[in-house]
């Protein structure tokens, strides 16, 4: 059996098994419609973020359907792939599957829906929500965005968001920056330069209240900065060139559109974003949340803490965060538990019989798990995820079908572990020559 896993394979399940299609009230969203359709609409949005692996989606999906032509023409309903758009999905937070907002008067500050998963429920919400933002407006509070659409209507476009640098500022704002910049050069007499402007300023709106500003859009006038234009090789205009702290910079070949343009800052925003957390099983809500949350989770069982001390523990965990960044596109979740904590679960995942530590990936909807046969290092561990992460490599049902039950207990202080107290044993009172006696 097959773990069906990554990118290439997700692709294939969505196009049989799509929880939207076209024929429904629900409005697929994805990155390249997601501005035009909801932040610079005026109307109400009820979002869904969700995975089509995911229970709680596939359950929530006749639901969402039924909201959706309920509300046709009262409230916008959307849906967002967003383990296929994890750019989307982490620009807004997700991080459990399904995640619904509600982008009301303040798209650009979306509310949390926290009711039920009913028709009923959703509706009610939706309602309630239409109402304070036609309150709001009828007291003159609109709160819309519509900054977008006036520049591009008075095709002049704002450029209040786009950095202008020179010779002189470049290095001090770029160089050593921990942000993403996408810096334009340009000259003023360059008809392709003007086509772009517009796009670009409304880009550099867009990314930098999508990305709290840790992508930033900028332009050169190279005809004027000619060390930059010099130093980089600009030949063409305009040329876009990509800069993150400690590379070199990179030529983005994409398309001019502002749509296009934005969806690559993103996709350079979530490679930038922090990787998952690496959480210990404490207790039986941490292993259930994480693993119901995310198409697999990575379950390491170190050794016992009088075995490695503190500094050999902090070495394993440093490995696996390494490798939790590496693969934080996957949206993994990532746990750990000390050998013995969680015996129950051990045995469950065929994990114990050949040593510590040991790792195992599990799929909790299937209810399915692979271990990690080769070494508990960073090559090791890549081998054991990358062949996960194509759909190769064996796996086992769960033992028992279920998880087992999970033990709460103390998390560890970091520290090095203490041999157990025993009591003194005073000798003085047992007559050792009536013993031997006893035992000839």
């Amino acid at each position: 059996l097959l773990f069906v896993l990554g990118t290439v394979s997700c692709t294939l399940f969505l196009a049989v098994n799509g929880l939207y299609s076209a024929s429904d009230d629900v409005i697929e969203l994805t990155p390249t419609n997601f501005n035009k359709e909801v932040i610079q609409s005026d109307s109400l949005w009820l979002v869904e973020f969700y995975a089509p692996w995911c229970g709680h989606c596939q359950r929530l999906t006749p639901e969402w359907k039924k909201a959706a032509t309920a509300l046709k023409g009262v409230v916008k309903v959307g849906a967002v792939d967003a383990d296929k758009h994890q750019s989307l999905g982490g620009q807004y937070g997700v991080r459990g599957f399904p995640t619904i907002k509600i982008f009301g008067a303040n798209k650009n500050k979306a509310e949390d829906y926290q009711g039920g998963r009913t028709s009923d429920a959703i509706v009610d919400a939706a309602l309630s929500a239409l109402r304070s933002l036609v309150k709001d407006r009828l007291s003159g509070r609109s709160g819309g965005y519509s900054s977008g659409k006036q520049s591009r209507e008075s095709g002049g476009g704002d450029k209040k968001d786009v950095i202008e640098l020179t010779d002189d500022s470049f290095d001090k704002n770029v160089i050593n920056s921990d942000d993403v910049w996408m810096v334009e050069f340009y000259a003023p007499w360059c008809g392709h330069c003007k086509n772009l402007e517009p796009e670009w300023a409304a880009a550099a709106t867009e990314v930098k209240e999508q990305t709290k500003g840790k992508v930033k859009l900028a332009a050169v006038d190279a005809t004027v900065n000619q060390m930059l234009a010099g130093r980089y090789g600009i030949r063409g205009f305009p040329t876009i060139k990509i800069f993150q702290k400690g590379e070199d910079p990179v030529d983005y070949d994409g398309g001019r559109t502002r749509s296009d343009i934005v969806a690559r800052a993103l996709d350079l925003f979530s490679d930038n974003a922090p990787p998952p957390e690496l959480l210990e099983i404490i207790s039986e809500d941490v292993l259930k949340s994480t693993c119901d949350a995310h198409q697999l989770c990575i379950i390491s069982v170190l050794p016992h803490i009088l075995d490695t001390g503190a500094s050999g523990r902090n070495s394993y965990l440093d490995v696996m965060l390494k490798m939790a960044e590496k693969y934080k596109k996957k949206m993994w979740g990532w746990l750990w538990t000390e050998a013995g904590a969680q015996s129950d679960l051990e045995s469950s995942l065929g994990i114990g019989g050949f040593g510590y530590p040991a790792m195992a990936a599990v799929n909790a909807r299937k209810m399915k798990f692979a271990l990690l046969k080769g070494s508990f290092s960073e090559q090791g561990i890549n081998e054991f995820l990358r062949e996960l992460s194509v759909g190769r490599g064996s796996t086992a049902p769960v033992g028992g079908g279920a998880f087992p039950k999970i033990h709460s207990v103390e998390p560890w202080d970091g520290k090095d572990g203490e041999l157990p107290v025993e009591d003194d044993i005073d000798l003085s009172d047992v007559d050792l020559d009536d013993w031997d006696k006893d035992e000839l």
